[in-house]
């Protein structure tokens, strides 16, 4: 088994963090950065993260995510916003941020670009939002294998109400839509039914289909 295997391994959907514990800056920004590096398609990085610390924000979060207190105990509450749409502006962006940061243009590129706008033009604002919610995803991934390699906890939440998140926490007027919201802390030992538990995942027979 990898360390990295070995982290995961360790790693589970926290129920009960420990409220005084703080997770270290270092540790915070080196998950940020996995996010930031996270691979989305054409490279767009249609979302957005968002670190919340506010005592009073994130209790207002947990007012409309079931009252789940990892909300308000974890050291730091990560959410991804998705675009509500994937704009010619926003297309744009990026591609011309790749030209000035690799110092050139490529006929290829520019082909490409073109293509790109067509297909996000075509395929409308709930679609592109849609797209972009599944690239979000993969920056949640990013973060949780992260944090296990920090070894910090972390639970992925579905369990709110997105319309409600999104007006505590300002999204429509960034041009944003909640996806999924991250806490990060340390486990408490006592008071979490799953702390001790074995990990459930499927025998790798059960799991892998290989076609040779």
């Amino acid at each position: 088994m990898t360390t990295l295997n070995e982290k995961l391994a360790w790693r589970y959907a926290t129920k009960k963090f420990d409220a005084t514990k703080t997770v270290p800056a270092e540790k915070i920004e080196n998950i940020i950065e996995a996010v930031r590096l996270a691979p989305t398609s054409s490279g767009l990085q249609p979302f957005e993260l968002l670190v919340v610390t506010n005592p009073d924000i994130r209790a207002k979060i947990r007012t409309v995510a079931w009252d789940q207190a990892q909300v308000t105990d974890c050291s730091h509450l990560l959410v991804f916003a998705a675009w509500d749409d994937i704009t010619p502006e926003r297309v744009n962006m990026m591609f011309d941020l790749t030209n000035e940061v690799r110092g050139f243009k490529n006929e290829g590129w520019e082909n490409y670009r073109q293509m790109l706008l067509g297909i996000v033009a075509e395929r409308g604002t709930e679609a592109n939002y849609q797209a972009a919610a599944r690239q979000a995803y993969i920056g949640l991934g990013a973060a949780l294998i992260a944090a296990a390699f920090e070894e910090v906890d972390a639970t992925p939440m579905e369990g709110f109400d997105p319309a409600a998140v999104d007006e505590i926490l300002g999204l429509k007027d960034k041009n944003l839509r909640s996806v999924v919201i991250l806490p990060l802390g340390y486990r408490a030992h006592e008071g979490d039914w799953l702390v001790n538990l074995k990990k459930v995942r499927r025998s790798r027979e059960n799991f892998v289909i290989e076609i040779k």
